[in-house]
């Protein structure tokens, strides 16, 4: 996407595993680009941030390594991610601070302190005069236009890259909360285990991807569906093009989406009566790139006897809930000076 130049003084970030979406204030999403670095194997000197080193990915040569600084929704990689982020908020600045932003950055709800520690310390480091966490299942919520204020309880399921976050919230706050390691990067990864072990065919993770898109599926489709995926044949060494099936493609990714649906049963086993009651008649929101796979969201329905929906721009949602997050950061930003 086109990147429009501001001098921003708060900015919202959702430091996704696959992908980095930037929200100014005033301005809405300034940017979203793949959360990928491509940097020099001997000088370790960055090369490529974003589109560009994604571009990269499995196709580099050995003086080059394209790097995702960011797993399971957390900090792998501290250098190459303060690299990664640097570039961006430089992206949308200019060529130099005008101001110093305040940033508020969304992260798992399960994460450890030292993990809270080293995102924050990475956003510090890029010249932000203040930083701010919010959990991502609460900010999701936000963007997909839920009203969280209210003694209500409203469940949200955000599947991004790297976890997968449910959450019943009201008041807002998030009263119960679950959250798994397996999301959107791990279907990827599932497809690449699939073709290799039934096709005798390795493939890229970047191929994976667009097979899921174009005919993954969490149910059997009234239509079957097939796409022709090339590789190179574990044989002969040489490349070699099969076909794949929409079917095929759920037997992939069976396992991982069984999980997902597990810790969706498990989070309403643990919510309390009366807010189960609320989300029984308000239904459940689906938020995130992941929870885009075709028929997702009737197998919850159907596991759960809840009304399922996937939410308007569900990609952008996270990014879109710390735009509307902004709009508290003074009264935040006056209860931590206190």
């Amino acid at each position: 996407m086109k990147v429009k130049k501001v001098f921003a003084k708060d900015i919202g970030i959702d430091l996704g595993t696959a992908n980095v979406l930037i929200y100014v204030k005033g301005q809405g999403i300034v940017l979203n680009e793949p959360s990928v670095v491509a940097i020099d194997a001997d000088t370790k000197k960055p090369l490529a941030v974003g589109s560009e080193a994604r571009e990269m990915l499995g196709r580099t040569p050995g003086s080059v390594i394209a790097i995702r600084p960011m797993k399971d929704g957390v900090i792998a990689d501290f250098e190459i991610t303060e690299v990664m982020l640097n570039h961006f908020i430089r992206k949308i600045n200019g060529k130099s601070f005008l101001s110093r932003p305040r940033i508020l950055i969304c992260c798992p709800s399960n994460i450890t302190q030292v993990e809270k520690n080293a995102i924050k310390e990475a956003a510090e480091r890029t010249g932000a005069k203040k930083v701010f966490l919010e959990e991502e299942p609460k900010v999701a919520a936000v963007g997909a236009g839920m009203d969280i204020s209210k003694p209500s309880g409203n469940m949200v399921i955000d599947i991004g890259g790297g976890t997968t976050e449910v959450a019943v919230i009201s008041l807002g706050g998030v009263v119960v909360s679950n959250s798994i390691r397996i999301a959107g990067d791990d279907l990827d990864e599932d497809i690449v285990n699939y073709i290799k072990r039934e096709k005798n065919l390795a493939i890229g993770n970047t191929t994976a991807e667009q097979a899921k898109k174009e005919i993954g599926c969490a149910m059997p489709l009234v239509t079957e569906m097939s796409m022709e995926i090339r590789g190179r044949d574990l044989t002969s060494g040489l490349p070699e093009t099969t076909t794949i099936t929409s079917n095929e493609m759920q037997s992939a990714m069976q396992e991982s989406i069984d999980k997902i649906v597990e810790v969706v049963k498990q989070t309403l086993e643990r919510t309390p009566p009366e807010l189960a009651a609320d989300i029984s008649d308000r239904g459940i929101y689906m938020t995130g790139g992941g929870c885009l796979v075709d028929g997702l969201d009737k197998l919850l329905q159907e596991q759960t006897g809840i009304n399922v929906m996937i939410a308007e721009d569900a990609v952008s949602c996270v990014a879109l809930g710390t735009g509307k997050a902004l709009d508290d950061l003074d009264a935040l930003d006056g209860k931590i000076k206190r």
